[in-house]
Parts: structure tokens; sequence; C-alpha cells
């Protein structure tokens, strides 16, 4: 069979030969299922029927006000832009299948959805490139009118010194696999041109300790001008860090900035788990300095947390009781705190996947079993999808609103504007610790000027619950408002106008 080159756009199956390096794929396919790929052949799965009753997202929540209505989820095509991406990952190492649950991914809501390259799925003999099990997923997220975030990733071990194929693996280093690394990246970005405008840098290069700032700077730099030599439009989301540590962000821009190359970057992306989400805040608005400092229009981009929906005993977050309903609380925090905090926010991930070697990793959105079918929905799908519904491009952040909430824990609270209609809405939370199981709420005083709120009704984003909120706890005084005994808890409610969120 003759050898198909490199920079050919047609899918090639190319047979094994006894060598080393194929040896090392015919191992790499057994151990991650690389050679049993349903996803490719386009067989679309049967799983758990989206429930779109009013009591969808069933929690213990008593308020001790009258429900009135459900906030109505809108898909995909009835939102016109918001800051959410939807974490789609592992698919290229087949930890799970994206022909199992994606037709719960447009009625969720959320637009823009993370992939990863794959190099090692995609060139398993040296020189020859198999894109099918991407083109494959790309075609059909694209026919479904979702923007796709396209990460460079991981390395390629049929190349000596071609770094590792999972998480924490090594950036490829002799000059055969970088050079092999160039041609991958290269025949992507010719290929998905037109398709993919977004990009991403490698991820998470710093959980691999011998990777220090230079070198994480140098590969960005070598991935990122490949890409825009080939997309000058493209937009690029830069470092993939891990961590969201004020130093390592800072050292990682200056070797950077050495070499003239910030302005390469559309975005910086950090993760930065934390147990409670709002703990890492300050951190942040450290980041947002920095970036600023070093460019003038990079912007700050969190690309990947969630919170698994039961114990784990490995990846982030591991070694707590979590639950479905502490997760729903953890995913909407961590959602709106980002939003009160200007960042745009990835969720981690719509499905739990079999992370081979480890386990389960149980931060999807959807339940799935080992063998990768979804065989429930979350109730953290629902809630996130509560609030894709209400939160879009058509509200804008009222920065420095005076807004004074009184409770005997601390607490987050945004105000938000319709740029549209005018109308108002506020959001707020006891942030003082790690999301619970309770849904026990306790009275909160909230005193706002020059944010009215004319028909006000009372929200709960984990049900999607709208309740009545009594007039005779609303004082109006010139331009400043007091809602008396709001009930509050740790994840988010809102006070909004009534026909803003009943539809």
């Amino acid at each position: 069979m003759a050898k198909i080159p490199r920079n050919c756009l047609c899918p090639a199956i190319y047979p094994l030969r006894f060598s080393a390096a194929a040896r090392w794929a015919a191992t790499f396919a057994v151990v991650t299922g690389f050679l049993a790929t349903p996803s490719i052949l386009g067989a679309p799965a049967a799983g758990p029927k989206i429930d779109t009753s009013p009591d969808r997202a069933k929690t213990t929540l008593n308020p001790g006000l009258k429900r009135i209505g459900t906030i109505r989820p809108r898909s995909v095509n009835e939102i016109e832009g918001s800051n959410w991406t939807l974490g789609c990952e592992t698919l290229d190492r087949d930890f799970t299948d994206y022909q199992q649950y994606k037709e719960y991914l447009v009625p969720l809501g959320i637009k823009t959805i993370r992939l990863q390259g794959g190099w090692a799925k995609t060139e398993k003999v040296k020189g020859v490139y198999n894109f099918e099990w991407l083109d494959t997923i790309i075609n059909d997220a694209r026919s479904r009118g979702l923007n796709i975030l396209l990460e460079t990733d991981y390395g390629n071990p049929i190349y000596p010194g071609g770094g590792g194929w999972d998480l924490a693996g090594g950036f490829p280093t002799s000059e055969e696999a970088l050079g092999a690394w160039d041609r991958w990246v290269e025949a992507m970005a010719n290929r998905y041109k037109g398709k993919v405008r977004d990009w991403a840098m490698w991820n998470e290069p710093d959980i691999n300790k011998k990777h220090t700032p230079a070198d994480i700077a140098a590969f960005n730099i070598r991935t990122a001008e490949i890409i825009r030599r080939v997309i000058p439009e493209a937009r690029i989301a830069g470092l993939s860090l891990a961590s969201s540590s004020p130093k390592l962000f800072e050292s990682c821009l200056q070797a950077l900035a050495e070499k003239n190359k910030v302005d390469l970057f559309d975005w910086f992306i950090y993760h930065g788990y934390a147990m409670n989400p709002d703990s890492s805040y300050k951190n942040v608005e450290e980041l947002k300095k920095i970036a600023a400092k070093y460019s003038k229009k990079a912007k700050m981009r969190q690309g990947e947390n969630g919170c698994p929906s039961e114990p784990t005993k490995t990846f982030a977050l591991s070694n707590h009781p979590w639950t479905e309903f502490s997760q729903a609380k953890w995913d909407l925090r961590r959602m709106l705190g980002d939003l009160g905090h200007d960042v745009e926010s990835a969720i981690f991930t719509i499905c739990d996947f079999n992370h081979i070697g480890r386990e389960m990793n149980r931060k999807g959105l959807l339940h799935a079993t080992e063998d990768k079918k979804v065989d429930k929905i979350k109730l953290a799908y629902y809630s996130v999808q509560n609030c894709v519904s209400v939160f879009d491009d058509t509200l804008e952040r009222i920065k420095d609103a005076a807004i004074k909430v009184t409770f005997e824990k601390s607490t987050a609270c945004f105000a938000y504007r319709n740029k549209k209609t005018g109308q108002n809405l506020i959001v707020l939370w006891d942030n003082s610790g790690i999301p619970n199981d309770s849904f026990a709420t306790d009275p909160a005083q909230v005193m706002v000027k020059n944010i009215p709120i004319k028909q006000p009704v009372w929200v709960d984003l984990v049900s999607g619950g709208i309740y009545e909120f009594p007039p005779e706890r609303i004082v109006v005084e010139n331009d400043t408002t007091t809602f008396k005994d709001v009930p509050l808890y740790d994840a988010p409610v809102l006070l909004a106008e009534k026909d803003s969120v009943l539809k």
C-alpha cells in the first residue's frame, strides 16, 4: 500500500508494521479503546429522555413563598450568545463517546464546546493522519449550531521524545517529535480552517513539574504561530494552566513578553479548582490585573471547572462527600461567580468519563456507566440549563452596584440589567462555605439603590422554581428599595422582574 502523505486531507486506515512504534500503537489502542471507535461509525445512542416538566429538577426546597412557575429552558438556537463553554473533553482518548451524549447538547443551551485535538489518536503511524473521528464530531457539532474551542494536545509516543498521550504527559522534546508536532498542528489548522475559529493550547502543562514557565511559553508560541499563520482570524487561548497561581501566571507572561509574543493570544486560560468555588476570586482578580499589565487585548478565561456528583478518590475535588445536590450548587456558584468577576466560564463536563487506569470522573452533568453509556440525567444538568436560560449576552453587569445584603454569613451578590429592556436582576447566595445538601433557607435583608424591580419574583436556580415575593416585604423610599426576609441559602437565587423569567 502506498504511503499517504501528511498533508493528505482524506481519512486513511493504514496497516501496522511490527516496528517498536507500531507495537506501541497497538498496545495503546488496546489500553484506550482507540481501535473500537463507535463514534466514528456515527451510531446514535438512546439515553434517558430529557424531562421538560415544571418539577424536572427536584429538591426539598421550601422558601415559604407561593410558587407560580418554572424557568423555561432555552436551546442553543434560542440564545444569541453567552459567557459559557461546555466541556466535551477526552474524546481524543476514547474515555467517553460523543454519540452517547450529543442529543443533550443543544437543549442545554450552551453554544460553545471544548474539544481536544488528539495527536496520538490521529497519527498512529508516522506521517499518516486519520482525522475521521474528529471530523465526525466537529461536523455534527457545527450542524447543531455549536461553536468549537479546539485544544491542541497531547503528545505522541510513536516518536522518540514525543511526549505523553494523556494528562500530565510531557511536551515533545526531540527534534523529530517537535517537527512532527508542527506538521500535525498545521494539518489540523488547514483541515478545520473555516470551521474552527477558537483554539486553545496544551491542557494543564503545569501539572508536569518538568515544565518551566519558559518551556510552557515556548511551546505555546510554537503552536500558536502555526495556527495564526494558517488562520489569521483565529482566536487563540494561551497557557491553559491547571493552577490559578498569580506567581506562575506572571512568570509565563514574562516569558512570552521576552519574546514579544503576548499578543498572539486573545485569552489566557486558568483552571484553579477549589472546594468552595467562591474562594477562588482573590486569585482571579490578581490574574486579571497581571493580564492587563502585559496585554491590552487578552482577557482571562476559566477553561475547566466542575464538581463531582459523588465521592471520588482521584482528580480535582476528591475525598469529599459530594452528591448531586452539592454538585448542582457548586456548578451554579462557579458559573455566576465567574460571570460576576467578568471572566468567561467553562463547565466541566457534559458527561462522566472512564479515565482508563484511574477511575470514573463523575463531574459530568450526565451520569455514565463504565462502558460510556448515559444512564441518567443529573440534577446539575437541569440547574445549568436554568442558569443558561436566564444569563445570556443580553444582560450586562451593573458595575459598582449599590447593594447591601444583611445576612448572618458572607454572601456573593451581583446585579444585571437587560440591555434591550432595561429590566434589572439581582443574584445572590451564601458563599461562606463548601456547598452542602441542605435546602433550608435563612432570611436576608437586601437594600438596593437605583436598581428598581417593579414586579419582583424570587427565583431558585437549582430547581428553576419561580415564586411570588410578598409586596408587604418590599419598602420603597425614593431611589432605595429594601427587600425584607429574602430566603437565602448556599446556591444562587434571584430577585427579578416577573415577566423577564416567567415566560
